[in-house]
């Protein structure tokens, strides 16, 4: 499945080169929506409470309320995953919270998984230079992806798996490290970070993975018609 995403930063819907640098600015959030009609599903990722500076809740509402969203940036308790999913979220993504400096978060997770269940809730396993990064991918723990997966299988049906070092950077991904990933769970994964071609698309899918796209959907790198289509196969 191909997962079109919304990120929002200061009201606006945005792209980001690695997670810090403002590369673009698309639509409006209800406009972009419209765009992304014929995709089953949205990623929509609240930036500014992601790292810790503010929020878009009024938005990122709205559009959980108008489609059927996976929603993040700020998920710091049961209760924003509760009200999230109140007001439409199909599937709550936890980030940093999901982690201790040293290791899983196990009562946080236990918690948002109780009151939402394991099955709304997608994990992300952000990863930079080999490292899971958390606080917007400003900070980085002496963890990877493949070493906590096992102890967050209890608490999540799906993994978010975005590869920092490629992305907004329309250079590709890297396909070997989502190989990996796969190697290791048998929950539903979704890709990002650097995929931009088709073939991107068409390996990661081969190996029974999603693919969450931005830039290259904002850029024109990709077609949205194009991408419907395959969706659809």
């Amino acid at each position: 499945m191909i997962i079109p995403c919304i990120d929002l930063q200061d009201g606006k819907v945005v792209q980001l080169v690695q997670g810090r640098e403002k590369a673009l600015e698309g639509a409006a959030p209800l406009e972009m929506l419209e765009r992304f009609r014929d995709f089953p599903e949205i990623q929509v990722i609240d930036l500014d409470a992601a790292m810790g500076r503010g929020e878009n809740n009024a938005i990122v509402e709205m559009l959980a309320g108008k489609a059927r969203c996976r929603v993040g940036g700020g998920v710091r308790t049961p209760q924003r995953a509760r009200t999230l999913v109140d007001c439409g979220a199909d599937t709550v993504i936890v980030g940093t919270s999901a982690f201790t400096q040293t290791g899983v978060n196990h009562e946080l997770l236990s918690a948002i998984a109780q009151e939402v269940t394991p099955q709304r809730v997608m994990i992300a396993i952000d990863t930079k230079g080999g490292r899971i990064t958390v606080k917007g991918w400003t900070a980085s723990l002496d963890l990877t992806a493949e070493q906590v997966i096992e102890q967050l299988e209890p608490y999540c049906g799906a993994y978010l798996a975005t590869y920092v070092d490629k992305e907004g950077m329309l250079q590709g991904t890297d396909i070997e490290w989502f190989r990996g990933l796969r190697a290791v769970t048998q929950k539903n994964i979704t890709a990002a970070g650097g995929i931009t071609t088709l073939d991107d698309i068409r390996q990661l899918t081969a190996l029974g993975i999603d693919c969450a796209l931005g830039m290259a959907i904002y850029t024109g790198r990709l077609d949205l018609k194009e991408l419907a289509a395959l969706n659809a196969q």
